[in-house]
C-alpha cells in the first residue's frame, strides 16, 4: 500500500516508521523546511516505552535519557504536597519512564526512519485537500495515495479541517514558557511547584541537565517578544523557591520560548475517505496531560495494527482505529484540562485547599490508576 503522511512530528515519524515495518510504501510530507527542534522535552512514560522498544529504539532513547524515580509535588514556599512513585506505575505496566529532550527523542526517531529508509520531503506545505483526499501543496504539486495520514499538529492542520469541517484550536487560558538548563540535578526527582495561577516544573534528563516549564493564567493572547522572557519569568517567580530562580536566571535566552497553550475539543470522527487524522491532529492534549507525544507513539502502532488487521480495506480499518482510539484519547485531553484548571486557578482559598488535598492524597493508589489507565487497548 502506498500511504502518505502529512508531518514530520513524533506522531508522522512514529508512524511513517510503524507502517514501514508492516511493509508499506510511506513517504513523509513536512510543512518545514528542515528538521526544527520544538519544545523542551517530554517523559516517555511506559505506554510510550512499550511502543518505541517494538520499534527497536528504546535502548537508543535509554542511553541519552533520564529515569526519574518520583514525581514530587511542592507548593510555591517549597513545602511537601506529596509525592508519586514512579516505580510503582513501571511495576504495573512492565516497561520504564524515560525523561529526554525533544531534540534527543526526535533524533533518535528520525535516525530509525532513515535506517528503514522512507523519505522526508520538506517544504512540503498543504494549501487544501479536496474530495477523495487530494492533497494540493502550495508549490501547486497534488499528491493522491491508497492512505493518507494527517499527522500535521493542532494549530492548523489541514488533515483536521477535511475530516471535522474545522481545525481551530482552543486557547485554555494560560501560557507556558519552556526552556532547557545545564546545572546540578536530582536525577531520580522531577519537581513540580504549585502557586496561585502559576506553576513551574522540573525534569532532569542527566545529573547536569534539565528541561523546565514555568506557567501562568492568563486570559487573552498577547505579544511574543523573545527578549522579554526571560525578564517575564523572572518577575512572576522572583518570590518562588531557589531551584526556580536559579533556572530562570541560567538558562540561555535562545533556549527559552514562550507558548500561549491550546487543544482541541475532542472529535469522535477521524477520518473522512482514505484520509485519517492522528497525533494532535485527532487529540491534542494539554501539557498537563503529560500524555500527548506517548498518545501520538500509541496512535502509529494501533494504527499499523489495524491496517494490518483489515488487508485490502482501508475503511474498515480506520473505523477500526479510531473506535480503538478515541475513548482514551478523549479521556487523557479532559484529565489535562481538568489539571490545567486546578493549577491555574487564581483564586486563593481554592488553592489552599488543593494543596491540603494533595498532601493527603493516596499516591499509590494514583499510581495504580494511571497505570492501569494508560495500559488500556496494549499488552501490558
Amino acid at each position: 500500500m502506498h500511504i502518505a503522511i502529512l508531518g514530520g512530528g513524533v506522531a508522522g515519524v512514529a508512524s511513517a516508521i510503524a507502517l514501514k515495518l508492516k511493509g508499506h510504501d510511506v513517504t513523509v510530507h513536512e510543512r518545514r523546511a528542515g528538521d526544527a527542534n520544538i519544545g523542551a522535552g517530554i517523559v516517555v512514560w511506559p505506554n510510550a516505552a512499550f511502543v518505541l522498544a517494538q520499534f527497536g529504539i528504546l535502548d537508543d532513547l535509554a542511553a541519552v535519557a533520564g529515569h526519574p524515580r518520583a514525581m514530587r509535588r511542592l507548593s510555591r514556599a517549597g513545602a511537601d504536597l506529596g509525592a508519586l512513585d514512579i516505580g510503582l506505575i513501571e511495576a504495573r505496566m512492565g516497561y520504564p519512564s524515560l525523561s529526554v529532550l525533544r531534540s534527543d527523542f526526535q533524533r533518535i526517531l528520525s535516525a530509525r526512519l532513515q535506517a528503514l529508509g522512507v523519505a522526508v520531503r520538506y517544504g512540503r506545505n498543504v494549501a487544501r485537500i479536496e474530495p477523495g483526499a487530494v492533497v494540493h501543496f502550495d508549490d501547486g504539486t497534488t499528491l493522491t495515495a491508497d492512505l493518507v495520514v494527517g499527522a500535521d499538529g493542532r494549530m492548523a492542520s489541514c488533515a483536521r479541517r477535511y475530516v471535522t469541517g474545522g481545525n481551530t484550536p482552543i486557547y485554555q487560558g494560560f501560557i507556558n514558557w519552556i526552556g532547557v538548563c545545564e546545572g546540578e540535578f536530582d536525577v531520580d526527582t522531577i519537581s513540580d511547584y504549585w502557586g496561585t495561577g502559576a506553576r513551574f516544573g522540573i525534569v532532569p534528563v542527566a545529573r547536569d541537565k534539565a528541561y523546565w516549564a514555568g506557567g501562568a493564567a492568563q486570559a487573552t493572547i498577547g505579544a511574543r517578544d523573545p527578549d522579554a522572557y526571560r525578564d517575564e519569568l523572572q518577575r512572576l517567580f522572583a518570590d518562588w523557591p531557589e531551584p526556580v530562580r536559579r533556572i530562570v536566571a541560567t538558562t540561555p535566552a535562545a533556549r527559552i520560548n514562550k507558548i500561549y497553550v491550546h487543544d482541541h475539543d475532542p472529535v469522535p470522527t477521524w477520518y473522512r475517505d482514505n484520509l485519517v487524522i492522528i497525533g494532535d491532529a485527532a487529540h491534542a492534549a494539554l501539557p498537563t496531560s503529560g500524555q500527548g507525544a506517548c498518545q501520538a507513539l500509541e496512535d502509529a502502532w494501533h494504527l499499523a495494527n489495524c491496517i494490518e488487521a483489515h488487508p485490502g480495506n482501508v475503511g474498515q480499518a480506520l473505523q477500526a482505529f479510531t473506535a480503538l482510539r478515541f475513548q482514551k484519547t478523549a479521556g487523557i485531553t479532559m484529565a489535562g484540562r481538568g489539571l490545567a484548571a486546578s493549577l491555574f486557578n487564581r483564586d486563593e482559598a481554592f488553592c489552599r485547599e488543593r494543596d491540603r488535598a494533595s498532601r493527603h492524597a493516596d499516591y499509590a493508589d494514583l499510581a495504580r490508576a494511571m497505570a492501569d489507565g494508560w495500559s488500556r487497548h496494549l499488552p501490558l
